[in-house]
């Protein structure tokens, strides 16, 4: 592999392996704050919005023209919109608690009903985990398709998806926790789910994108790019967001973001050389 593809390969193993990193919220915490968990998604939709229109699109539209600049825009948004749509990202269950009656009674049936509930929400953390580790594909590919442009694409996208990734790993983690009452199950089931964005681009875009790849496709990829994470903050984050933290505080949270990402990008576009 050439420094290049190393480098698509360690941004987006940032970005998968902050799974991991929700994945300790649950293990050391006993009730995660599903608040901060949607101020931190709306964060992060903020950076992905930010990334997707100031940078991404805007860049395609220049370098192609208004007119194939949208439609390679949007034909990343349908692609993503497929991938939703047959691999749908699964809600977990709500963790249970033993409650009162059933640790007071030591009967059978009790017993049996907790077997049960415990085998359910464990499955719902497994189903979770496979339905993240097939998301995490194409954001692997999005941030080595940003890297191939420069450090300071790449970076960005990295940040962006790492911030989303973290509530994907509580989202994991805490149905396996309770299930098993395992921390270690818990944290490596969470790992393996964000493995598969450096898994991604190691099987799939090194392979089919060659780092010699024509300038103007690759401005066109990009925009497809940006589709594919308007697409993903709008239909998954946004929601999330709302539904963890509220509309008025996640809104806060998007222009926070937003705000944050613009001056990133402005800082690193005055402090890179211009062919990074």
């Amino acid at each position: 592999m050439d420094s290049q593809v190393l480098l698509g390969v360690a941004l987006s193993s940032v970005g998968g392996f902050s799974t991991s990193i929700g994945a300790l919220f649950v293990i050391l915490s006993k009730a995660p704050s599903l608040k901060v968990l949607g101020l931190l998604q709306g964060f992060a939709a903020g950076l992905m919005l930010s990334i997707s229109f100031f940078d991404l699109t805007h860049n395609a539209l220049n370098s192609l023209g208004f007119l194939r600049g949208n439609l390679w825009f949007f034909a990343g948004v349908i692609f993503f919109a497929v991938v939703a749509k047959f691999i749908p990202e699964p809600t977990p269950a709500p963790p249970f608690s033993n409650d009162k009656s059933t640790k007071k009674s030591g009967n059978e049936g009790n017993n049996g009903i907790m077997k049960r509930r415990r085998r359910q929400v464990l499955l719902s953390g497994v189903i979770t985990a496979i339905g993240i580790s097939l998301h995490n594909f194409p954001e692997g590919m999005a941030v080595y398709l940003g890297s191939m442009k420069g450090v300071r694409v790449g970076l960005n996208l990295a940040l962006a998806i790492a911030l989303h990734n973290i509530p994907e790993g509580v989202a994991v983690a805490l149905p396996v926790y309770f299930a098993t009452e395992s921390k270690w199950e818990a944290f490596k089931l969470a790992s393996l789910s964000g493995f598969a964005e450096p898994l991604g681009v190691i099987i799939v875009v090194a392979c089919l994108f060659p780092t010699s790849l024509n300038p103007e496709i690759l401005e066109g990829i990009l925009g497809s790019v940006g589709g594919v994470m308007a697409f993903l903050t709008l239909h998954e984050m946004i929601p999330l967001a709302f539904e963890y933290a509220g509309q008025k505080q996640s809104v806060k949270a998007v222009f926070c973001g937003m705000a944050f990402m613009s001056a990133s990008l402005y800082f690193l576009r005055m402090s890179l050389p211009e062919d990074m």
